[in-house]
């Protein structure tokens, strides 16, 4: 590639093609030099080393995620921030490995600013801090294991999770210790098996939401 003029976001950018496509046990700063048509060193005047390359491209998934209008209700904010958060760790994957077992993480303000906005739409749902944070983790773990189970199926995997259910459905048909299992195997049969997001998403969403008092029923006639 041609000399550029590099900056921390072309050297972030292009750390994050090379992720894509290589994978992060690959993202040298030999091979990123390279990418980027520059010596090695001159790498160190945008990143410190290589753990702050991957907390900066943790930063660039994040800063991809767009911000919803802080006038809409936090129940409209939190579904778009939660599926936005979605679309952009699932078209990196890579990243979202490394964030998920603590190897990157975002310290860029505009980073910030997505979790800024997602504990700005808790706490307009009537939590108090230490509940909102204890929600966001949930959610966080939520969208981070779908992101993982989407992106790694290698492929053949719906062959084998086919397989793997018929071997369940002839050991469950021999076994009355399975009862559960014999009713609810046909169904992942004819079911992808695939995690579903935004339905998980609308869940997690309406579980915030106050509970509505039960109506009592009315008093009984009195007896004459």
């Amino acid at each position: 590639m041609p000399r550029q003029t590099l900056s921390r976001r072309t050297v972030l950018d292009a750390a994050l093609r090379l992720a894509d496509e290589r994978g992060l046990a690959d993202l040298t700063m030999r091979r990123l030099a390279a990418e980027l048509g520059v010596e090695a060193m001159s790498l160190y005047n945008h990143v410190a080393n290589k753990r702050d390359l991957l907390d900066g491209l943790a930063a660039r998934v994040y800063e991809s995620v767009p911000l919803p209008d802080p006038a809409l209700a936090w129940d409209e904010r939190l579904r778009l921030l939660g599926n936005g958060m979605f679309a952009a760790f699932a078209a990196h994957p890579v990243v979202a490995r490394a964030v998920v077992a603590n190897q990157a993480d975002p310290r860029s303000v505009l980073a910030l600013r997505v979790f800024d906005a997602f504990f700005g739409a808790l706490l307009d749902a009537g939590l108090d801090e230490p509940t909102a944070v204890r929600r966001f983790r949930s959610l966080t773990g939520l969208l981070f294991g779908a992101v993982l189970v989407q992106t790694a199926s290698p492929a053949g995997a719906q062959t084998h999770q086919a397989d793997l259910i018929d071997d369940w459905l002839r050991i469950a048909a021999r076994s009355e210790e399975l009862p559960h299992l014999r009713v609810i195997l046909p169904v992942m049969a004819a079911d992808e098996c695939r995690p579903d997001f935004g339905p998980e998403l609308d869940l997690f969403i309406d579980s915030l939401r106050p509970a509505r008092p039960v109506a009592s029923a009315p008093d009984s006639p009195s007896a004459l």
